[in-house]
C-alpha cells in the first residue's frame, strides 16, 4: 500500500516535530546552560525532573531512546537517570479514525471484512504504535499492533535533538563519549519502524526458544501484517509488576523462565531482546511461565563478541588479567591504561557476581534503588578522574539488557542459583559451532548481523 500523506519524512513534518520537542527540552537545556555561563551550581535533581515532564509528554523514538539511556551506566547522570527510568511507554492511544485509516492504507478498504471482530479502544498504547485486539473469523485472538502517524519524520528529528542533547550534557559531563551510544540508537531505532523486519525477529525468536517450555512467543499473521502493520495471535497473561507485587508463590519459576528467554538465543545464537522493560512480558501464573513480546528492538552480535563475555567471566573468576584485557580489546576499547582496566572491571565485577558463587542467592542483596545504580556512580566517578571513556555501541543494549532485567529480578525477590543458570549456558560453547548456528538461524529468518 502506498504511504499516507502523514506518513511521509517530509520536510515539514520534520520541521513540525523539532518545534514540539524543542518546545519540550528547550527550557531544561536552557537552564543548564546559564547555570553554567554564570558559574552557578545546578540543581540537577530537579533539572533531571524538569526533563522527565518534559519528554513524557511526547509519543516516539525521544521518549524510548530516553528509557533505553535511564538503564546504561553512564550514559547520563545518577540523577537523570533515576528521574527518565520512571518514564513509561504509555502515551494516550490515537483516536479511531486514525486507526480506520492506518488499517485501510495496510489491508485495503475491505479491512474489516478480515476480521470477525476489530475493538475500537487500544489495548496499549506505546512510544511508536498502539496494540488493538481483535479476532479471526476462527474466533482466535489477534493482537494487531499499528504505527503511529508521521514516525519516519519523528525519528528523523528526534536522533538530531537527542544529538544536541547529548552535546549539552558533553558540555557538562564529559565522562563518557556519546557518539557510539547515539549511533546504535538511530540504527535500532531506525529498525524498529520497520514491521516486516519485526515480523521476521519475531518468528526467529519463536524458532530460538522452540525447547524452552517457559517462554511462549507469539506467531505472527501474515496475511494480516505490513509494513506498518503487525499481526499475531494473542498471549493471554499477568502483567509481571502485578505479579511481582502479588505472588505468593512461583517467583523462582518466573525469574528462570527471564533468564534464559534472554540468554539462550544470546549465548546459542548470538542475539538479544535489547527491550526488557516490564511492558514487554507477561506471566502465566499456574506454571510460571511467560509470554514475550515487542521484537521490534533486536540486536545480533559477533561470535567474537559472544566469546569476549565469556572470557570476561573466567578472567574475572580466575584473576587472569590479560584474558580481561583481551576481552575488552575484543569489543573495541582501545589504549586502555591498567588504571582504566581497574574501573572497567568494577563494572564487570558488578554484573558478574551473581554468577560466580554456586550457590541460591537474590540478584543482590539490597532491594533499594536502581539495580547498579550505585556501582554505576562509583564507576562514572572513577572515569571522571582517568578522562573518560569511549564505549562501544555494542554495549548500549547489553548493558540495557543486563540492567533491565536485573532490576526485574530485584523486583521479583527471587532466589535462584544464577551460577548454574549461567554454566549451563556456556560449558560447551564453542565459536566455531554458534558461527554455523547463527548463519543458518539468521539466514533462515531474513535478519542481518549488526553494523
Amino acid at each position: 500500500m502506498a504511504d499516507d500523506d502523514d506518513d511521509r519524512s517530509t520536510f515539514s513534518g520534520r520541521m513540525g516535530r523539532y518545534g514540539r520537542v524543542g518546545t519540550a527540552i528547550g527550557g531544561t537545556a536552557m537552564r543548564l546552560a546559564a547555570s553554567r555561563y554564570l558559574g552557578r551550581e545546578l540543581d540537577r535533581e530537579k533539572h533531571a525532573a524538569d526533563l522527565k515532564v518534559a519528554l513524557g509528554g511526547l509519543k516516539g523514538p525521544l521518549m524510548k531512546a530516553a528509557q533505553i539511556l535511564s538503564t546504561i551506566p553512564d550514559a547520563l547522570p545518577k540523577d537523570y537517570a533515576r528521574e527518565l527510568s520512571q518514564l513509561q511507554a504509555n502515551a494516550p492511544p490515537m483516536g479511531w479514525p486514525f486507526v480506520r485509516r492506518r488499517m485501510a492504507s495496510e489491508l485495503g478498504d475491505d479491512w474489516q471484512t478480515k476480521f470477525r471482530n476489530f475493538e475500537k479502544e487500544a489495548t496499549r498504547a506505546a512510544s511508536l504504535g498502539q496494540v488493538h485486539r481483535a479476532e479471526d473469523h476462527d474466533g482466535t485472538a489477534l493482537a494487531c499492533k499499528v504505527q503511529y502517524p508521521d514516525m519516519k519524520s519523528a525519528v528523523a528529528a528526534d536522533l538530531n535533538q537527542l544529538k544536541f542533547i547529548f552535546a549539552v550534557y558533553k558540555r557538562y559531563d564529559k565522562v563518557v563519549d556519546t557518539s557510539q551510544i547515539h549511533a546504535e540508537l538511530s540504527e535500532r531505532l531506525t529498525e524498529e519502524l520497520d514491521y516486516i523486519r519485526e515480523a521476521n525477529a519475531t518468528r526467529l525468536f519463536g524458532d530460538m526458544l522452540a525447547d524452552e517450555a517457559g517462554v511462549r512467543v507469539p506467531q505472527v499473521v501474515d496475511a494480516l501484517s505490513s509494513k506498518r502493520l503487525l499481526t499475531t495471535n494473542w498471549l493471554d497473561g499477568m502483567p509481571m509488576a502485578e505479579f511481582a507485587e502479588t505472588a505468593t508463590a512461583g517467583r523462582e519459576a518466573v525469574a528462570v523462565n527471564m533468564f534464559r528467554a534472554w540468554y539462550v538465543p544470546f549465548y546459542y545464537y548470538g542475539v538479544i531482546h535489547g527491550d526488557p522493560h516490564l511492558g514487554n512480558y507477561t506471566v502465566n501464573p499456574g506454571d510460571g511461565s511467560i509470554n514475550l513480546y515487542d521484537f521490534g528492538c533486536i540486536r545480533v552480535f559477533t561470535p567474537s563478541f559472544v566469546r569476549a563475555v565469556i572470557d570476561l567471566y573466567h578472567a574475572l573468576k580466575n584473576d587472569d588479567r590479560a584474558l580481561a584485557v583481551h576481552a575488552y580489546e575484543t569489543w573495541g576499547f582501545a589504549e586502555l591504561s591498567n588504571e582504566m582496566i581497574d574501573v572497567l572491571n568494577i563494572w564487570a565485577s558488578f554484573l558478574y557476581a551473581p554468577v560466580m558463587e554456586d550457590k541460591v542467592q537474590r540478584i543482590q542483596e539490597s532491594d533499594s534503588g536502581l539495580y547498579g545504580a550505585n556501582v554505576a556512580h562509583q564507576v562514572h566517578q572513577e572515569l571522571r578522574k582517568l578522562g573518560g571513556v569511549t564505549p562501544p555501541r555494542e554495549f548500549v543494549l547489553m548493558d540495557r539488557a543486563a540492567i533491565g532485567l536485573g532490576s526485574v529480578f530485584l523486583r521479583l525477590r527471587a532466589e535462584v542459583n544464577w551460577y548454574q543458570l549461567f554454566q549451563g549456558l556456556i560449558a560447551d560453547f564453542d565459536e566455531t559451532t554458534l558461527t554455523a548456528r547463527q548463519a543458518e538461524m539468521l539466514g533462515r529468518h531474513s535478519i542481518s548481523l549488526a553494523e
